[in-house]
């Protein structure tokens, strides 16, 4: 991959426009802010407690970047006068692997960005560039999994395109509650 990549997401009547770029030491804050949330903290896999775990969860971020294999977006909302982009959530490719015809998609957003579209328009930038950028190395489908009783994500799913596949059991500790798995192939 050459240099950063930065994607957007155009602003829509209810919500401003969407900046999806690599983590940076500078998110550390935001994250720690973000990652309070019960809600959030409820289906993450990972807890940000303070600023040493968020700086150690941006470095493994960028080592993502760096190895390839995994690529986590900082999700920013951008408001133009005057100029300032809020960390609004998270949006990661995973599992990628070289002529593999499979990867993950995952995501998160901040407790005051929820219910103003930016988890489906997220994912759906990131998945127009995960086709664009892979296609070429054999990726046919991008899989998205959730714990059945996370309604939220499923909707994000269902607007996102990725069509519901199977109830996938449980696997504590990573996954403690049975799932769905939901899939979009590069056709659709």
């Amino acid at each position: 991959m050459n240099g950063p990549v930065t994607l957007q997401a155009a602003a829509t009547p209810a919500s401003p426009a969407l900046v999806l770029r690599p983590w940076c030491m500078d998110d550390v804050g935001a994250l720690v802010e973000a990652c309070r949330d019960p809600a959030l903290r409820r289906w993450m896999s990972h807890v940000v407690e303070n600023d040493a775990d968020a700086a150690r969860w941006v470095r493994a971020q960028q080592q993502g970047w760096a190895d390839g294999d995994r690529f986590s977006f900082a999700v920013l909302e951008v408001q133009p006068e005057p100029y300032r982009a809020q960390l609004a959530g998270n949006v990661t490719l995973k599992e990628v692997a070289p002529g593999g015809p499979t990867a993950e998609v995952g995501y998160w957003t901040a407790a005051h960005a929820r219910g103003r579209g930016v988890a489906p328009r997220a994912l759906e930038a990131l998945t127009g560039w995960v086709f664009d950028t892979f296609e070429a190395d054999g990726l046919e489908r991008l899989e998205l999994l959730h714990q059945v009783d996370n309604l939220a994500s499923c909707r994000v799913a269902r607007k996102s395109r990725y069509d519901f596949d199977r109830v996938l059991p449980a696997a504590p500790p990573t996954f403690p509650r049975d799932g769905h798995l939901h899939v979009r192939r590069l056709s659709a």
